[in-house]
């Protein structure tokens, strides 16, 4: 199927989401995969890791054309090499989705809702943070807590994050799509964030963006 959206936020922020329904050769062919690429295609070992990469060429393709390149930190945090675009990247199952921005710093994740999701709720929530108890819910509820967590980890390139200690969602009744706060606080960095959430099929999306400063 490839992009089935952009999204533009505003004219500098685009979000665009990618289906992933071709095989590896057909991706292939819409991709132009520099050195570095392949580099780091050659190390996958697994069909889906390498559907997960190539898709997600294919959807920046799409999005800032064939010359755009991802490069990475020490810490793994993706940037376009030309340093035109903050970037934020993520995948689940068979959607992945890129969150772009010229002046604004993102983060962005989905993930595909399963139910065990109850089994390990608290591996990522912390005591003040509240989820619903109505069950019809409590999944989505949950999804949007990990992935806004997610969001803002993925939003702040400093190391050190604990996910469950140091990054707190604000209390909020859960609906179809809304706005929700979130903070990440610990002795290196103390920053509040507006993520937004919706639900595709059995996605859970959640994105935030901010000024960069400096």
């Amino acid at each position: 199927m490839g992009c089935i959206t952009k999204h533009y936020l505003n004219k500098e922020t685009i979000i665009g989401v990618w289906k992933i329904e071709e095989d590896i050769p057909a991706l292939l062919e819409m991709v132009a995969l520099g050195p570095e690429d392949l580099s780091r295609y050659e190390i996958f070992r697994s069909t889906s890791r390498k559907l997960e990469f190539l898709s997600v060429r294919a959807l920046l393709s799409e999005m800032l054309g064939k010359d755009a390149r991802i490069v990475y930190n020490k810490n793994n945090k993706p940037f376009i090499k030309d340093g035109s675009h903050f970037i934020s990247i993520t995948h689940s199952n068979k959607l992945t989705a890129i969150l772009i921005s010229k002046d604004e710093r993102v983060g962005i994740d989905l993930e595909y809702m399963r139910m065990n999701i109850n089994a390990f709720a608290s591996k990522f929530l912390n005591k003040k943070e509240k989820i619903t108890r109505r069950w019809s819910d409590r999944t989505y509820h949950l999804y949007i807590h990990w992935c806004a967590k997610e969001a803002i980890y993925k939003i702040c390139d400093k190391e050190g994050i604990n996910i469950v200690t140091d990054i707190t969602i604000e209390p909020f009744v859960v609906r179809e799509s809304g706005e929700i706060r979130g903070s990440v606080k610990n002795e290196r960095i103390d920053d509040q964030f507006t993520l937004f959430y919706s639900k595709y099929d059995n996605y859970t999306i959640v994105w935030t963006k901010k000024k960069h400063e400096g």
